[in-house]
């Protein structure tokens, strides 16, 4: 027992979500279609060719993503990308899980912060505290955490699961994975949070993270608005493939078992607003610069790919730029498709 004084989580009260209301609702998710405005940037072309030609050489595209993405309604551009095995794992943090998971079971998410913590409500949610439940089932059953509560969703058929991006990769065998911070995320409020069980799918998750990375040579890994959790996961799981990979590497630079190379050029593309340098490839400033510590720049973009990879950045709105990517993706994929969602937009 510690010997400071613990927090009584049976004092708080838990209230419904449709007491809450949610910033974004099913109503509000952005439709398939191709975007009226498009995202300019002139290494497009470069990135769009290299995921294309990863998935026809069956290899990896890995998207790690923040929370945003989902509360920004874009949970259909991601969905579509899943079904037509252009991405290949995705990964994000609690946040992005919880999201998910609102929509998909109540049709809604994202809260008035600002409103709810000034009544000592942000975060307890009845519904939202279920995610607790599942984590612990899927500790006993020696699950990843987005890979339960996908099941769930799917095998109860919540009436929003077809846009649930963790249902999407359960139904199609495509991990979705759950990187958690505990104390970071709403759940861990309420009363049937278990900090052990929540530690094991996570880190279950994790290790799933790091065996996708290990196949990452000739793949393709996009961050999408993860600031910290993103670059850092990935920072570690990288330097665990590699390790293993050097260890059973042949002179010829295959591994011994015949399975992929160590990954060490492939593509790497951050997407987010901060303001890089066009000449952000050299590397981030000194220390004492304040960008120093965007960690996507020096890890993702930079030293992460200095053994021969490509890397880039798309700064913007992901509104814009996430369906741009898909809009582009299916003109060189599947143009017939994007075709005819464009005269449906029109009509």
């Amino acid at each position: 027992m510690s010997r400071y004084p613990l927090f009584d989580r049976g004092q708080l009260q838990l209230r419904c979500l449709s007491d809450r209301g949610s910033d974004m609702t099913i109503e509000r998710l952005m439709p398939l279609a191709p975007p009226t405005s498009s995202s300019e940037h002139p290494e497009w072309d470069e990135l769009l060719r290299a995921i294309v030609t990863a998935r026809r050489a069956d290899r990896p595209v890995i998207v790690m993503m923040g929370g945003h993405p989902i509360k920004l309604g874009l949970s259909r551009f991601l969905v579509d990308l899943m079904e037509r095995e252009l991405i290949t794992h995705l990964a994000t943090n609690g946040a992005g899980i919880i999201h998910d998971f609102e929509l998909a079971t109540a049709g809604g998410t994202s809260e008035n912060v600002a409103k709810w913590i000034q009544a000592g409500q942000f975060g307890l949610w009845q519904e939202t505290s279920r995610l607790n439940d599942i984590i612990v089932e899927a500790a006993k059953r020696d699950e990843g955490l987005g890979e339960a509560v996908g099941r769930v969703i799917e095998e109860e058929q919540l009436p929003n699961r077809r846009v649930s991006i963790a249902a999407t990769g359960y139904r199609l065998g495509i991990p979705v994975t759950s990187h958690v911070s505990i104390g970071s995320d709403i759940i861990h409020a309420t009363q049937n949070c278990d900090g052990a069980a929540l530690g094991k799918a996570s880190y279950t998750d994790f290790l799933i993270f790091a065996r996708a990375i290990q196949d990452l040579e000739g793949g393709v890994f996009l961050n999408v608005g993860s600031a910290v959790t993103g670059p850092e996961v990935y920072l570690k799981a990288l330097s665990m493939a590699r390790n293993v990979h050097r260890q059973e590497e042949s002179d010829n630079g295959v591994r011994d078992n015949g399975t992929s190379p160590l990954p060490r050029r492939f593509t790497t593309a951050v997407f987010d607003l901060v303001n890089l340098p066009d000449n952000f490839r050299d590397g981030p400033p000194g220390k004492m610069h304040p960008l120093y510590y965007y960690r996507p720049w020096k890890t993702i973009l930079c030293r992460t790919i200095a053994d021969g990879g490509s890397s880039y950045y798309f700064q913007g709105d992901h509104q814009q730029t996430i369906p741009t990517l898909w809009c582009e993706l299916l003109k060189r994929t599947d143009p017939e498709s994007i075709e005819r969602l464009e005269q449906e937009a029109v009509t």
